[in-house]
């Protein structure tokens, strides 16, 4: 039997949340899905059926954010991607996590919404199945666990899997000058959320 994952319980929420279509929760909070029409006044219940199987909705394809996230996706995306040799390059990473007792977990509850508390703790304490293939070569769970609550931060600074792209971590804004094209600059301080 398959288990099922926070995002997958996260994504059924969503659908349903949607699919409820009640006003003041869509105040307080829209996915932004309403070009999908997914509403019960508009497709009904089994409506919601088809929704929540996939088979309509936003993620009823693979064009979709999650599966960018994951390791596997960004492999995929970063075997097209190319850093060009005349563009300059900047990159940012957050986190929403520190180490506490040698453990990594998120760095507050406060002024970060619950669900993505949970995404935060979840992601830190993700890891590789033992009786799986790693999904790189030089693969740590330990690279991955800071995270910002929708990604995780090695992935931020830039594209590093399959082959890493010529980059420099910069202490110093004096590191920088001159500029350098064809190179992802990255600060080594971390924008904490």
């Amino acid at each position: 039997m398959k288990s099922i994952c926070l995002l997958q319980l996260c994504r059924l929420g969503v659908i349903v949340y949607d699919w409820l279509d009640i006003p003041w929760l869509k105040n307080y909070y829209n996915f932004g899905f309403d070009h999908f029409e997914m509403s019960w006044r508009k497709v009904g219940f089994s409506g919601l059926v088809d929704l929540l199987l996939g088979n309509t909705g936003p993620f009823s394809s693979g064009d979709w954010i999650l599966p960018d996230l994951t390791i596997q996706g960004s492999l995929k995306i970063n075997s097209t991607l190319k850093t060009f040799p005349n563009t300059f390059y900047f990159s940012y990473a957050t986190k929403r996590t520190r180490k506490l007792f040698g453990i990594t977990v998120p760095s507050s509850v406060l002024g970060v919404h619950p669900m993505l508390f949970l995404r935060v703790l979840q992601m830190c304490m993700w890891r590789h199945p033992q009786n799986a293939p790693l999904p790189y070569k030089g693969y740590r769970d330990e690279d991955w666990e800071d995270n910002d609550g929708a990604l995780n931060t090695i992935s931020m600074t830039h594209p590093r899997i399959p082959i890493e792209h010529p980059n420099r971590f910069v202490v110093d804004d004096s590191d920088c000058n001159p500029l350098q094209p064809g190179i992802w600059l990255v600060p080594c301080y971390q924008v904490l959320l």
